[in-house]
């Protein structure tokens, strides 16, 4: 799979049709909301919130299972209307608007421990950062900058950016192209199943975290998954695991990282 021939992007920078021993990952892309960004609570309260003025009433677990998703299909399933109706733009919309107020203005305080210095050694290890979200990329944008982090990673890739959303492989082979990695010379971080389904389509290699929306044994049970209770694990894996083959890569049973993950 090349990255130029999926997205239109520039070649990958020494890519090669299989990994040797001796290399490590050199990209990583990240999920933002419940991965870099513990803004899981705000959204929930706010997608409540909007569904409210709508007319509808929407648990905490309902708003749960929409974050990640992109505000169609999310306001779309939560009201329980088609995404072009109009009373899923107008929620939209109100969204958009009130997250400044409900979600930004805690800027720092929604990094997740320990980010901001795992990312700068990941970038002292030599490995290549970038963003790949369901978000809007102005939002993403916005999102880095007032958590202090923007500087810390290179291409943003928001939903806007692509024809295909999540779960399909689009924004992350359009980021790995950005960086001029080859797929299987990076890994995906991410906190859902999507995320890790996502990853394996794109022959990256798939990194979750526990400690944001998917549970252990759903992101466990996505084949080759490594499994970290902590940002610090994240750079611990990237740093130490390998490329995927370019091709045919075998199957992986999930390994779990550090200390005992948060079962839910």
């Amino acid at each position: 799979m090349r990255v130029a021939t999926e997205v239109g992007e520039r070649p990958a920078r020494g890519a090669r049709g299989a990994a040797t021993g001796g290399e490590t990952i050199r990209a990583a892309v990240f999920d933002l909301d419940g991965t870099l960004a513990n803004t899981l609570p705000a959204i929930s309260k706010l997608l409540i919130k909007v569904a409210s003025e709508q007319g509808c009433s929407v648990t905490a677990r309902q708003a749960a299972t929409a974050i990640g998703k992109p505000p169609g299909p999310a306001f779309g399933r939560l009201l329980g209307r088609p995404e072009d109706d109009e009373r899923v733009q107008a929620a939209i919309s109100r969204y958009r608007e009130l997250f400044s107020y409900e979600v930004l203005c805690q800027g720092p305080q929604l990094l997740f421990p320990g980010v901001t210095a795992g990312l700068s050694a990941l970038r002292a290890h030599g490995v290549e950062l970038a963003v790949a979200t369901s978000k809007t990329t102005r939002s993403a944008e916005a999102l880095l900058d007032v958590m202090g982090i923007r500087d810390l990673v290179g291409p943003v890739i928001g939903q806007d950016m692509v024809r295909r959303g999540k779960p399909h492989p689009e924004m992350v082979l359009r980021a790995a192209g950005r960086l001029g990695v080859a797929p299987w010379q990076s890994a995906y971080v991410g906190d859902t199943v999507g995320d890790m389904r996502m990853a394996v389509t794109a022959r990256m290699e798939p990194v979750a975290v526990t400690y944001g929306v998917g549970t252990f044994g759903e992101l466990a049970a996505v084949a080759g998954t490594r499994m970290c209770s902590s940002f610090k694990d994240v750079v611990s894996v990237i740093a130490a695991a390998r490329p995927r083959a370019a091709a045919g890569a075998p199957h992986r049973p999930a390994v779990a990282v550090g200390g005992p993950a948060r079962r839910r």
